[in-house]
C-alpha cells in the first residue's frame, strides 16, 4: 500500500501548510513507514534546516497516517488524535532542506483509545530522531 500526494489527506486531518508527511510506503496492523522530503517552504524550516518542532510534528503525523491506514483497511474514517506524552526523545540531526526522511512507527500498545508508538526517523542510514509517543484518539 502506497499513499502519496492528495491521498495523504485521506489519512491525516492536517492540511497545507502544515502537512508533514508526503508518502506512506507501507502499513500493517502493527507498524508503518512514512516519509517527508524537507522543502524550503516548510513552515518548520529555519536557516535551511527542519527545526525540532518539525521533526516532532512529522513523527506525530506519521503515527496519524499509520492509524489512518488501519482505519481505512477496517472500513472506518480516520480519527483525530492528540499527543499526550513524548518520552525518551532523542533528536540527533536537524534535517537540511532536500533531505528525505524515512520514518518507521510501531504500535507498542493500545488501551482504550490511547496508543503508545515508537518512532525512528532516518535520513539515509543516519538516525535523526527517536521517541516514544502517547496519542489519544478521539471518538466520533
Amino acid at each position: 500500500m502506497i499513499f502519496k500526494g492528495e491521498y495523504i489527506h485521506q489519512l491525516i486531518p492536517q492540511r497545507p501548510p502544515i502537512v508533514m508527511v508526503d508518502v506512506v510506503w507501507s502499513a500493517s496492523e502493527t507498524e508503518a513507514e512514512a516519509g517527508l522530503t524537507v522543502r524550503q517552504d516548510n513552515i518548520f524550516v529555519d536557516d535551511g534546516k527542519l527545526r525540532e518542532a518539525g521533526l516532532i510534528e512529522h513523527i506525530a503525523q506519521s503515527a496519524a497516517a499509520f492509524a489512518g491506514c488501519n482505519n481505512i483497511l477496517s472500513g472506518e474514517k480516520p480519527k483525530l488524535g492528540f499527543i499526550g506524552e513524548i518520552k525518551d526523545c532523542c533528536l540527533s540531526v536537524l534535517p537540511e532542506v532536500g533531505s528525505e526522511l524515512r520514518t518507521h512507527v510501531r504500535l507498542v500498545t493500545e488501551i482504550g483509545g490511547i496508543r503508545l508508538i515508537s518512532a525512528e526517523v532516518r535520513i539515509g542510514e543516519t538516525i535523526a530522531a527517536t521517541c516514544l509517543m502517547k496519542i489519544f484518539l478521539k471518538d466520533d
